[in-house]
């Protein structure tokens, strides 16, 4: 138990609701935002080379990401009686959503507009249809939950590996990174995973909270001394830019391109059901219906302001659930920090821009402490089921753990399968969420079965 809890317990505040100093505050939204943000600009990079939009553009929807992301996190961390969970989470671009956009934005009819139409629509939809999701609830008992973290953490954990060896092993032609594994990049790697257990182990207080800020300033320093962190080109970006909706023209609506971009909104709300819940349990503060429902309407809420200004559709972010877990701050209003950072990252570029010179290398080892922090309370949560008694269960989470990680171990696996199908075979995430709940219906028949076992 970190001090924060220790505190607001003794308060009578919950740490979810505690408010720390500014300045506290604000380091530890800088950190959130760090974590998430290589992955926060790396679609609009990706829709950009696809439909080879001009630089200016690109710089245009890149702030405007930034900007409606944090927008998104506010409406999650603040909310009111119909919108926001009210728990520590940063709201980010879903990358389900990449194929759908890429393949509307290359049909010559539709482009940009074809697909902020259909992330309007989407987003509306997925409001519309909250309480029904909502009502699903009682088919994520804790061997659903517990398996899908589980997922999540394992999955993620193929990311940071790539980080900390200096980025994907491929390059966008699909020849091998001749820089892939550099031993300098190892090095820096390894001196940032002991900077963070040194910290934890020896620093108390605040100090061992910010251990991964610490330790991903310690890596942009060691970048920079290498010669790895250029800022070419950052004399045209402007020091303010005022995000307007539409700025990109009137929105086209086209009924196939609103299928796609429903589709990913079903799925990215399954995705955060799980995410939601195992989010709750890792900070103690259990996710009800009505709490659930709020959360879901967010993500359509957020979808929505991401087609309005020209954006995206947006989720919550797993890899920031690790660094909930590794600082031990459960504070909301930590999360809503970075979200203002993300909105001041969206209006003044060249701030962007100089954090979007972090070369990979100096974020992979924190990531790979947040993501295993991700697995294992996944295997905290399994801890508290009965597989003694049950082998059902034991085949529950076997199965889905299996199914999940098949994107991850065999990225060709359903190549074979049709285009659309791919929206959901793609998703670790998502298989394991569905083999989860079809395995603990056929085999435990009501979700009560899969409580904890009372020894």
């Amino acid at each position: 138990m970190s001090d924060v809890d220790v505190t607001t317990k003794s308060m009578g505040i919950h740490p979810v609701d505690q408010r720390l100093p500014l300045a506290p505050t604000m380091l530890l939204g800088l950190q959130h935002v760090l974590v998430m943000y290589s992955a926060c600009i790396i679609v609009p990079l990706i829709l950009g080379a696809a439909l080879n939009l001009p630089k200016e553009t690109l710089s245009l929807i890149i702030n405007a990401d930034l900007f409606a992301a944090g927008l998104a996190t506010l409406v999650q961390c603040f909310g009111n009686r119909y919108f926001g969970i009210r728990l520590p989470i940063m709201m980010g671009v879903t990358f389900t959503s990449i194929a759908p956009m890429i393949a509307i934005g290359m049909n010559p009819e539709l482009g940009l507009p074809g697909i902020y139409g259909a992330i309007i629509v989407s987003g509306i939809l997925g409001i519309l249809f909250a309480p029904l999701m909502g009502r699903l609830l009682r088919f994520f008992p804790p061997v659903v939950t517990g398996s899908v973290l589980l997922v999540i953490g394992i999955s993620l954990m193929k990311v940071a590996i790539e980080w900390s060896a200096g980025g994907s092993a491929t390059l966008a032609d699909g020849s091998p990174n001749p820089d892939f594994g550099k031993p300098i990049y190892l090095l820096v790697s390894l001196l940032q995973l002991s900077l963070i257990l040194l910290i934890n182990r020896f620093a108390k207080g605040f100090l061992s909270n910010v251990s991964v800020l610490i330790a991903m300033l310690a890596g942009f320093v060691a970048a920079w001394l290498l010669g790895d962190v250029s800022v070419d080109g950052i004399q045209q970006e402007s020091w303010f830019a005022v995000i307007k909706p539409l700025s990109l023209g009137m929105p086209t609506f086209d009924f196939f391109a609103i299928c796609s971009m429903s589709l990913v909104m079903l799925v990215t709300m399954v995705e955060s059901t799980g995410m939601f819940l195992a989010l709750g349990k890792l900070v103690d503060k259990e996710v009800d219906q009505k709490q659930l429902v709020r959360g879901l309407r967010s993500d359509g809420l957020g979808t929505l302001l991401g087609g309005l200004f020209n954006a995206f559709p947006y989720t919550s972010f797993s890899q920031n659930i690790g660094l909930v877990t590794i600082s031990g701050v459960k504070s909301r209003y930590v999360a809503a920090a970075g979200a203002f950072i993300l909105i001041a990252l969206g209006c003044f570029p060249k701030m962007a821009f100089i954090i979007a010179s972090i070369p990979q290398y100096a974020l992979g080892a924190a990531a790979m402490v947040m993501f295993g922090t991700v697995a294992l309370m996944g295997v905290r949560i399994l801890s508290d089921v009965d597989f003694t008694h049950s082998r059902s269960n034991l085949l529950v989470v076997s199965a889905s753990l299996g199914i999940g990680l098949i994107p991850m171990i065999a990225p060709t696996y359903f190549q074979h399968l049709p285009q659309w199908s791919h929206i959901f075979t793609d998703s670790g995430i998502i298989l394991s969420v569905c083999t989860a709940i079809l395995l603990n219906a056929i085999f435990n028949n009501a979700p009560e079965q899969t409580k904890v076992h009372q020894s």
